[in-house]
């Protein structure tokens, strides 16, 4: 996996049950504006809420709507059924699976490490790691990633940890072979410059256009062009994960004209900062009209 990946929204219809039929729609658009593959059933789409049917189906819908690489989140807090998961994602058709680290017990390194060994000797998908502390209260260190890594089945990690220090000591520990995928939108750039393969961006749900620009303009040499742009999302980055979070995204997304229903509850929808959504959107798909991105 590498460029930029999204943890694509879960669509809901009004009674609570996915909309296959707007996820579809959303999936057309996200690649119509240039991103580079898809993550379903992660933070973003809301997989803690959906059950493993429901991941199931979203990962068969995603990977029937798009030829582009699926990562599929497939990470539970036990072990059976991650494994589960994992072979259902492979049996539909996805690319790798995506394992947030188990936490409810307070794991510790050497207990994920045997875990994601495990996993990785059973699993017929490659395997990227999750780390991502602010809902695990747990962030791998790099010397335990490291360790992981020289497994022939461990692809990469999504670090969501939001520390530059973090992404740098990745790329340091884990060598060519395993691809670094940043997972703060509001680092993207910095990442790259550290030598991370791409992002999971939930900013790229609603400015994917923008998000994928970072990538290339990078990508093509010009990475102070792409730590530009990355500075004018900042503000809207942080209004859709720290601030407002999955129901920030999904407010968002109806302001781009890609409604994606409600949250899940006990995620409630975040009606009063439309204002505050729209303002942030219209800041970041205006700043630089000179930048070869569409709105």
């Amino acid at each position: 996996m590498h460029g930029t990946g999204v943890p694509v929204a879960t669509p809901f219809e009004a009674d609570g049950a996915v909309d296959h039929d707007t996820l579809e729609a959303l999936l057309a658009w996200l690649e119509g504006e240039g991103v580079d593959f898809f993550v379903p059933c992660g933070s973003t789409g809301e997989a803690p809420l959906l059950s493993p049917d429901e991941r199931a189906d979203v990962v068969e819908t995603v990977r029937e709507t798009t030829d582009l690489p699926v990562l599929a989140g497939t990470g539970h807090e036990g072990y059976r059924r991650t494994l589960r998961a994992t072979e259902r994602a492979a049996e539909i058709g996805a690319d790798g699976a995506l394992v947030v680290t188990p936490s409810y017990y307070g794991f510790d390194d050497d207990e994920l490490e045997a875990y994601y060994r495990d996993l990785a000797d059973a699993a017929p998908l490659p395997i990227y790691l999750y780390s991502v502390p602010k809902f695990t209260d747990h962030a791998l260190s790099p010397s335990t990633v490291a360790a992981i890594a020289d497994h022939e089945n461990v692809a990469g990690i999504k670090d969501s940890s939001g520390s530059l220090e973090s992404i740098q000591r990745l790329v340091r520990a884990t060598g060519e072979d395993v691809s670094v995928l940043v997972g703060s939108g509001g680092l993207y750039a910095a990442g790259l410059d550290a030598g991370a393969d791409g992002g999971v961006l939930a900013l790229g749900n609603v400015v994917p256009g923008r998000a994928s620009e970072v990538y290339r303009r990078h990508r093509g040499g010009d990475r102070a062009g792409a730590r530009e742009l990355n500075a004018a999302l900042v503000e809207l980055n942080h209004a859709v994960t720290a601030r407002y979070g999955v129901p920030g995204v999904k407010a968002t997304l109806s302001l781009r004209g890609q409604p994606a229903g409600k949250p899940r509850r006990p995620l409630c929808p975040v009606d009063d900062a439309i204002g505050d959504l729209e303002t942030l959107l219209e800041d970041a798909l205006e700043a630089s009209p000179d930048w070869s991105v569409d709105a």
